[in-house]
């Protein structure tokens, strides 16, 4: 056994949540965020200005979602070289046979052939030839077997989502704002989970309206504390920076995630606001203003397909208000009360920025 743990340790190879669930996780999300997303915000953009370099650029860059989803996990997983490159390979096979739920098919698979690979590294004398073998042979054929179930299953849970969210926007409104809201605060990636499960529609809507809460209601809320830094910082980028500060004092969490039980029922009942961009994008909120552009390019689609007619003013107007004006005035409201009655004290949600 002391054998088996030492073989481990100097193969850097550690059987943890953390490492699989929050950072190869995340580290999935960023490698969609840098093919999928970005290649669809580029094809939108071209399309909008007819520019046809532009469409293709993010064509390209969308077609290599799979690769840079692998090798995104096995940077994550500290992989040597060789088997990080082999990685693509495994990437490709694993996303394009998982179909709509390929992510999760790519994070499951990726980390099997990256712990393989790592194993075999470096152990003989014809490295360059085992390792690229057992990772790449590892990789495609629990590819072959597993993604088609995996992407299937991950994709039935998505679709009961985005169905129960139709059937009780109500209800659903608020289960998905809040979770999907919580999980973009906790270490953990609610991109990468909504691009697992494919999670669009009025269900990837309520999502983006949860990430939205916390996002833009943690950078109001802490404004006294912090001025414009915390503000943009949180703002456009992540409300993750308050976990420390949650963790000292768990009530400043409670504004952000009220608010986000009462944006997501907006989001789903009143505006009847639809994510069906890229899913990722549904677990982003205005990081970037990603979570945004996701609404917008589905407008596009949906225009161009014939299921929407136009954007219409009533839809900027839900945009907005449930973006960014609601999240800001409504936790900042309930942050001021909890100030008052003595729940959040000064420098309590503090940066070290």
């Amino acid at each position: 056994m002391e054998k088996i743990k030492g073989f481990l340790k100097r193969k850097d190879i550690e059987f943890s949540a953390r490492r699989y669930g929050i950072d190869a996780l995340g580290a999935m999300a960023q490698g969609l965020f840098a093919s999928l997303l970005i290649g669809t915000i580029i094809s939108t953009i071209g399309e909008q200005a007819g520019i046809a370099a532009l469409v293709e650029v993010g064509n390209f860059a969308k077609g290599a979602t799979g690769y840079a989803m692998a090798i995104a996990i096995g940077h994550a997983l500290k992989c040597p070289p060789l088997v990080l490159f082999s990685l693509a390979a495994v990437g490709g096979a694993a996303n394009s046979l998982g179909g709509a739920g390929g992510p999760l098919a790519v994070l499951i698979i990726t980390i099997f052939a990256a712990e393989c690979g790592k194993a075999v590294s470096r152990e003989t004398k014809i490295d360059i030839l085992v390792t690229p073998f057992v990772t790449i042979l590892v990789g495609i054929l629990l590819a072959m077997w597993w993604a088609p179930y995996i992407g299937a299953a991950a994709s039935a849970v998505g679709r009961a989502i985005m169905w129960a969210t139709e059937l009780a926007p109500f209800f659903m409104g608020i289960l998905v704002s809040v979770i999907v809201g919580i999980a973009l605060t906790l270490p953990i990636s609610s991109a990468a989970i909504c691009a697992a499960l494919g999670l669009t529609g009025l269900a990837g809507g309520a999502a983006v309206a949860g990430c939205c809460a916390q996002m833009v209601g943690f950078a109001v809320m802490s404004f006294r504390e912090k001025r414009w830094g915390g503000l943009f910082a949180q703002g456009i980028g992540t409300s993750m920076l308050q976990m420390g500060n949650i963790v000292k004092n768990p009530r400043i969490w409670i504004p952000a995630i009220v608010t986000s039980a009462i944006t997501g029922p907006i989001s789903t009942c009143v505006f009847r606001m639809n994510m069906n961009g890229a899913a990722v994008a549904s677990g982003m909120g205005t990081c970037g203003l990603v979570g945004q552009i996701g609404v917008y390019t589905g407008w596009m689609n949906d225009v161009a397909s014939g299921c929407k007619t136009a954007v219409t003013a009533f839809d900027w107007l839900g945009l907005l208000l449930v973006c960014f004006v609601l999240p800001g005035v409504i936790c900042w409201a309930l942050g001021l009360l909890l100030r008052k009655i003595g729940w959040i004290k000064e420098n309590d949600l503090k940066l070290e920025l």
